[in-house]
Parts: structure tokens; sequence; C-alpha cells
């Protein structure tokens, strides 16, 4: 019992010995630098597109189209796109490859080959390095077929 004693009191005179030690083996410079880098961290890129839809009207099955999605980095910190892509393989996304600095504007190409029939809309998905993480983009399109009579009221 006499061992059990002094070896739970030893046990809890080494905890306290460390506890002490502990504070003092901080080093404030690197808490200073661990401060900076999480305040950094914090300043993120910031997507604004001017708009985030585009509607190409009425076209014809098989015609092509394209629209540019205009945006501006509004964040602190510069813009990365890492990925661009859509709902099918009938929409193609082309976005910038080089960072966009904080202030500065970007573009971002999307090419539909009109494929599909009557109400089509397609989603494209952009990937980046802002506090969402991704943006989405839609675009629309009432597809005719090729040589129907165009839809809508006719005028005699």
């Amino acid at each position: 019992m006499k061992r059990i004693v002094l070896s739970l009191g030893l046990m809890a005179l080494l905890a306290v010995s460390c506890k002490e030690n502990a504070s003092s083996k901080i080093n404030t410079d690197k808490v200073a630098q661990a401060a900076e880098r999480d305040e950094a961290a914090k300043k993120l890129p910031v997507m604004s597109f001017e708009k985030a839809e585009h509607d190409f009207g009425t076209i014809e099955q098989g015609t092509p189209q394209e629209t540019v999605f205009k945006f501006t980095n509004t964040g602190e910190a510069p813009l990365i796109i890492t990925d661009a892509k859509s709902s099918c393989g009938c929409t193609v996304p082309n976005p910038p490859k080089d960072p966009i600095a904080p202030g500065e504007t970007g573009e971002l190409l999307v090419k539909f080959n009109g494929s599909g029939q009557n109400q089509v809309t397609k989603t494209i998905t952009v990937t980046a390095n802002t506090e969402k993480g991704s943006e989405l983009l839609r675009i629309k399109a009432f597809v005719n077929p090729k040589g129907a009579a165009p839809v809508g009221p006719t005028v005699n």
C-alpha cells in the first residue's frame, strides 16, 4: 500500500513539474509567426460575376453558340481557377489559366454546340480558391429542330 501511495505521489509531482516547464518553453517568435499566418489565411479571393446566367434565345439545332462570363476578383488574394466543368459534353468552358490579382478582371469563355431540343439548360461549375470553393453558372436556349418552322405567333 505504501508503494502505491508513494508511486501516485511521485507521478503527481512529475505532472506538476512538467506543466510548469511547458509554459517556459513557448517561443514568442513562433507565436507571432503563427498569428501572421492565420491572419493571411483569412484573406481570400472573391469571384464577382457580371452575370451568372446567359440566354442564347431561340437557336436552330446544331448551331454552335458561345458567350463570355466576365468576373472581377473583389477579394484580397490572387484568384486561381483550378477547374471548370459543364453538366454535359455539349458545353465546353474555357477558364483563364493565370491567377487573377485582387481588383483585376477575367473572362470565362463557354461554348455550346447547339445540341438538344426545346428548352435546354446547362450548368458550369467553376472551382477556385474562394471561400465557397465553387461558383455555378448557367446557359440556356430554346433549340428548334433543324429545318423546323420558328415557334411563336405568325404575322400575316
